[in-house]
This record gives C-alpha cells, sequence and structure tokens, in this order.
C-alpha cells in the first residue's frame, strides 16, 4: 500500500478534504512564541566565520526552525579530548545558540563506533549477521547519553520545547526525566525502524524499547517504521494501544507517528538550473560526448548496496552489449566510518568489484563504471544530477533517502531523468512513479535501466511531474512545521492524548491498521 506523508492512501494532495489542505499544505513554521526549541544531536553543526553552515542534511533540515525559536542546538562537536565536558561550550551564531561536549576516545570508541555504529545501526537495517554487541560498549553509550543530560539540564528553560535526533541519543529523554525534566521531549528516527522480531535480536532490546515512552511524540519516516516501533513496545513490554497512534505503559504514553523528511525542493532546483557553468560539471558533460550518464550518489555504507548496484549495471551490460561503450555509470561515494571493521572490508570489496567489471568490460577509450570517493557541494550534485539520464537509487534498506529526492528537484522538467527507487527506501512510499526495483535482484534492475534508458519523452515528463508535485507539497519546510505542530500539542508525556484528533490524525490511524 503506497502512503502519502499525511498517512491517506493515494499519491496527491487533490485526495485531502480543505481541512487536510490547511493542515498539510501550509509549508510555514509553527510562529514562535516565548518557548525556545532545542535540538539535541549526535554532531552539533557550528556555522564558519562567515556565517555559513558547514553542509549537512539535518543543519539545512533545522536552520529555518532554530532561526524562527531563537533555538539552541546541542551536541558533541566531534572533538575528542583528553577528559570529557563537564560544561558546554556555549556560541552564539545570530538567533541560534550552540551548545557542544567533548567526548574522550573511550566515549567515542563505545558510544559512537561501538554500540551506534556496530550494534544499532545494522539491526536497523535488518543486517543481523553485522552486528556486534559490547556490554562495555552499551554502558558507554548509557554513559554518554548521561553525561549530555546533565549538562543539558543546565541550560534548559521551563518552557522550553526539545527534539531529539536519531539513533545515538534513543535514552536521552529518560536521563532527562531522571533528571526531573518535564519539559515536552520529542524524538525523531532518521533511519528503518526494524521489525520486533528483527529488534529483538539484539541483547536488552526491551530496556531501550522502554526508554522511547519518556518521548511525548516520535517521528519515523514511514508508516511501517511507526507501526514497527508501535508493535514492539506492544509485544515485547506489553503496552496498549491509544488512539491515535499511541502507545501507554506504566502511567506513561508516547504517540508514533510517521513525518517523512524533505528537502528544500526550490533550492535544490534553483541550484541545479544555475550549475552549468561549474568547472566539474562542464567537464563531465564534456567527457560524456553522446553517452547517457546512469548516476548513484551514496555515502559509503553496506546498507547502501553498492556492489550489488554494480553487478546490475554489469547484468545491464551483458544483457545489452549494444550499450557497451554508450553509457557510463558514476558512484560518487565518500567514505565514512573507516575506523569500523565493516567498513573498511566493505571498501575491498567495492574496489574488487569495480576493478573486475571494468577490466572485463572496459575498452579503450571507455570505462563502464567511474567510481569517486571525493565529497562534492550540494551546487556540483545538482549540475551532475541534471545531466543525468537515469539516477540508480538502489539501498538495501535506507530509513528516506534524500538522494532520491534531489535527483528528482534537479532535473530538466523538458527533459527530465528517469528515478530507479529501491521498494526498501523509506521514500519509495512517497514516489511510487519511479521505476520500483528489489535492489537484491541484479536481473531486476538491469531490466529497470534499460527501460528507463529507451523510455519516451511523454512517460519520463508524466512520472516527474506527479513526483516532483509531490516533493514540493511535503518539502523539509513541511516536515518541521509538522512534528513541532504536533510536539507542542501533544507534549508533557502524553498529557493531551485526550484530545479530539484533526481528520489528518484519524485518517493516518486508519491507513496503518489496513
Amino acid at each position: 500500500m503506497i502512503l502519502n506523508p499525511t498517512g491517506v492512501q493515494g499519491a496527491g494532495l487533490r485526495e485531502l478534504d480543505r481541512t487536510q489542505r490547511g493542515a498539510f499544505a501550509n509549508k510555514v513554521l509553527v510562529r514562535p512564541g516565548a518557548a525556545r526549541l532545542v535540538v539535541v544531536s549526535n554532531r552539533v553543526t557550528i556555522p564558519d566565520a562567515s556565517g555559513k553552515a558547514v553542509a549537512g542534511g539535518l543543519a539545512v533540515a533545522l536552520k529555518e526552525a532554530l532561526e524562527a525559536h531563537k533555538g539552541l542546538w546541542f551536541g558533541w562537536s566531534g572533538r575528542v579530548a583528553v577528559r570529557p565536558s563537564t560544561q558546554p561550550q556555549i556560541t552564539d551564531k545570530g538567533a541560534v545558540q550552540y551548545a557542544v561536549m567533548d567526548l574522550t576516545a573511550q566515549d567515542r570508541q563505545e558510544y559512537y563506533s561501538g554500540f551506534a555504529n556496530r550494534a544499532l545501526w545494522p539491526i536497523m537495517h535488518y543486517r543481523i549477521g553485522l552486528s556486534e554487541f559490547s556490554r562495555a560498549d552499551y554502558a558507554g553509550y548509557q554513559r554518554v547519553n548521561r553525561a549530555f543530560a546533565h549538562a543539558l539540564t543546565q541550560l534548559l528553560r521551563p518552557d522550553d520545547f526539545i527534539w531529539v535526533h536519531d539513533y545515538h541519543l534513543m535514552p536521552l529523554a529518560s536521563e532527562l526525566r531522571a533528571l526531573g525534566v518535564t519539559n515536552s521531549i520529542g524524538y525523531f528516527h532518521h533511519i528503518p525502524w526494524p521489525a520486533p522480531e528483527v529488534l529483538g535480536v539484539l541483547p536488552g532490546c526491551s530496556k531501550l524499547l522502554r526508554v522511547m515512552l519518556d518521548y511525548d511524540l516520535i517521528g519515523t519516516q514511514t508508516e511501517r517504521d511507526a507501526d514497527n516501533l508501535r508493535r514492539g513496545l506492544i509485544e515485547e513490554l506489553g503496552a496498549f494501544a491509544i488512539r491515535p497512534l499511541g502507545v501507554a505503559l506504566d502511567g506513561k504514553r508516547t504517540r508514533v507517528k510517521a513525518f517523512p523528511i524533505g528537502i528544500d525542493y526550490d533550492a535544490l532546483a534553483s541550484a541545479a538550473e544555475k550549475s552549468g557553468a561549474h568547472r566539474l560539471v562542464r567537464q563531465t558533460r564534456r567527457s560524456l560526448g553522446e553517452r547517457s550518464l546512469i548516476m548513484s550518489v551514496d555515502r559509503l555504507d553496506y546498507s547502501k548496496g553498492i556492489p550489488e548496484r554494480m553487478e546490475a549495471f554489469e547484468r545491464f551490460l551483458l544483457a545489452n552489449p549494444d550499450q557497451c561503450g554508450r553509457v557510463t555509470f558514476l558512484q560518487i561515494a565518500p567514505t565514512s566510518r573507516s575506523e569500523v571493521p565493516e567498513y573498511a572490508l566493505l571498501s575491498r570489496a567495492v574496489n574488487q568489484t569495480l576493478g573486475r567489471i571494468n577490466g572485463d568490460k572496459g575498452e579503450p577509450g571507455w570505462i563502464p563504471i567511474q567510481y569517486v570517493t571525493s565529497a562534492y557541494s550540494r551546487n556540483v550534485l545538482a549540475g551532475l544530477f541534471r545531466i543525468a539520464r537515469v539516477g540508480l537509487v538502489t539501498p538495501l534498506r535506507d530509513g528516506m533517502n534524500l538522494v532520491a529526492k534531489e535527483f528528482v528537484a534537479a532535473q530538466n522538467p523538458k527533459d527530465p531523468g528517469v528515478l530507479i527507487l529501491s521498494r526498501f527506501a523509506g521514500v519509495a512510499q512517497q514516489l511510487p512513479q519511479a521505476l520500483i526495483v528489489n535492489p537484491n535482484d541484479k536481473f531486476e534492475v538491469a531490466d529497470a535501466i534499460r527501460r528507463a534508458l529507451d523510455m519516451s519523452l511523454e512517460e519520463r515528463c508524466a512520472r516527474w511531474s506527479a513526483m516532483a508535485g509531490t516533493l514540493r507539497r511535503w518539502d523539509v519546510r513541511w516536515w518541521a512545521s509538522a512534528f513541532l505542530r504536533d510536539l507542542r500539542q501533544y507534549g508533557q508525556n502524553g498529557a493531551a492524548q485526550h484530545v479530539a484528533e484533526p481528520d489528518q490524525d484519524a485518517a493516518s490511524s486508519q491507513s496503518a491498521k489496513s
């Protein structure tokens, strides 16, 4: 079943009544009052001396919300120190205040590299065999969350509302509540939330589920993720469902709802239009000649399915020998988490697959796969997306995947490229007009590449137009505004759960049951 961001069946805003149009088409952020927004994330992006923030998806998404509420952004500085911070380091940048903490090498290893990225990350992405649980790492994870909570309480005001982000900080609300914090606290889970039987493999999973009940509102990328979390709380802890979209246990209530994150569509489209003069974009266009560009952009991670994607492209060439020399596949994959052993193994696997395919299929003057590990600016990527005939976005599992949305936004409306999209990316629920594939089936992906290259201009324009409409309506401003609106309404640990819900949530609740 395909759900749009409101949880209503169907693909467009046209199916919503007037009440729902008013609630969800509005892209204006919640109006600031006396209450301050406090954002907490693993890493904090502090603007440089010029006032320009370091590029980052979360930074872009939250910039306007923080400025509108004269907010505070709290988290790890990214630095490793000999001694842990006891007091947050404060930096004021315009309307936003930044507060950061340093970690020790042990903290970083146990909290970040250990439990968060060697235990939680693989489980959340259904890679059970790659999950490595260590009680020492888990203790470090809890210790850092406790330290963050102690430091944050020094900065909180009674009317602040707190928005915590992602799997690194799942226990933070519980630690804050233990210190007497009664503020409204929301949590957004940016990656997939697995089915209860998958999460149940992780030792101590019931403790992780229990701390989630200390949040007033939990946001997920998709309705499937929200349902998985609700089922986990009910099946593992014995919580009971409350209407709408909530669960309760031991006097605590939390609401779990899908808020698919969007992009700044207009800014990305504008960047793509202006990118033609950039040196890298010009060089790429010139080097292609008459060849069609197939393009993927991912962080180097085993959840992205990069070796599998390369093998699917190889299958495409084997099945379509007439395309040899006529297409180029560009894979951009900046490295990350190099200190985690699984990522070093992945890097070797990618390079081995790349070398074999280019060695077997390459010709003088033509290399089938161009592989780049450098990170590029949003403007450069937008320009490359615009000249690509096919966007190949085939993660094995992904919470949302904003690359797919950025590819659509960057297209030339008069001659758009085709998006091939994994059914296991959260964005597939919003963009059914893409060519949806199983990334584990290289034959299916290969067939989709051929179909995309052969697709008529009329069909390409129709598919692109539908996707663009969806992304414009439910952009990053909608995402932030919708979550903060609900947090303010249903804060203080579910105190307002008895309030009659707007139509959009009743519809979403009904969709979750179907």
